[in-house]
């Protein structure tokens, strides 16, 4: 088996069992538009929208559920890594005649296809319900997809060093709600608190946000090139980690 084939066939596995759970393709969907509407429609009657560009606040929310949809649905990614070694499906995966950078590299493309398809229903919906210009959709999915890289890289590179699933939970959870809330997904990031304007800074989901908003809306904090210049340096780290992680594993 050569490596090409291990790492379809692993993304191949992975896929597959995103096909089989419809209700995850269901609540990844309906969730991100329900806090659209209930959270845009509620919070926004009361947001002096001279601050977020004279647009609409659910316009203005949209790219951060966009990646609030990534972040989730692919950092829990991990827990699939949990629950193989459990079932010892991973004992099998890795004994297998490839290596271990393979199995991790497969993985990341399977939960990166699985969110992109997710993301992809997400920015349609965006077009009809929201408003959203089709212009902005391919742009949109290729900063989307920045952002899933490293969020799935992070939940495998922490599936890799737990047994228990209730553990992996609290972790991740204790890790996801700082880098969202953080990231400006809800509320401008210009004329904050020093402190938490440097806070949202450091974060690099801030800049996929801020990504996002730019090629859906029109309008953004940053350019363009930092954006992305901060997302693949993000990607890049993040996927050296889950590949030592990878190594260091224990079955």
């Amino acid at each position: 088996m050569s490596e090409f084939e291990g790492l379809y066939g692993i993304w191949l596995r992975e896929f597959k069992v995103f096909q089989r759970e419809k209700s995850r393709v269901v609540s990844a969907i309906a969730q991100p538009i329900i806090w659209l509407f209930l959270l845009g429609g509620g919070i926004g009657a009361s947001i002096d929208t001279s601050r977020i560009g004279n647009v609409d606040y659910q316009h203005f929310l949209f790219p951060g559920i966009v990646a609030m949809s990534t972040m989730f649905g692919t950092v829990f990614y991990g827990l699939y890594i949990v629950w193989d070694r459990k079932i010892d499906v991973l004992k099998e995966i890795l004994v297998a005649p490839i290596s271990r950078i393979t199995v991790f590299f497969g993985k990341v493309l399977g939960g990166a296809t699985d969110a992109m398809i997710t993301v992809f229903i997400l920015l349609l919906l965006g077009v009809v319900l929201v408003g959203i210009s089709p212009v902005g959709v391919v742009a949109g999915l290729g900063i989307a997809l920045l952002l899933a890289v490293g969020m799935v890289s992070i939940g495998l590179t922490l599936g890799a060093f737990f047994e228990s699933m209730e553990g992996f939970q609290v972790i991740i959870t204790f890790m996801i709600f700082p880098l969202f809330f953080l990231s400006g997904a809800l509320y401008p990031i210009s004329g904050l608190d020093p402190v938490l304007g440097t806070a949202v800074q450091a974060n690099p989901v801030t800049y996929a946000v801020d990504g996002l908003r730019g090629a859906l809306i029109g309008q953004s904090h940053f350019p363009l090139w930092l954006d992305v210049g901060i997302m693949l340096l993000f990607d890049a780290a993040m996927v050296l980690l889950g590949t030592w992680a990878f190594r260091r594993m224990k079955l």
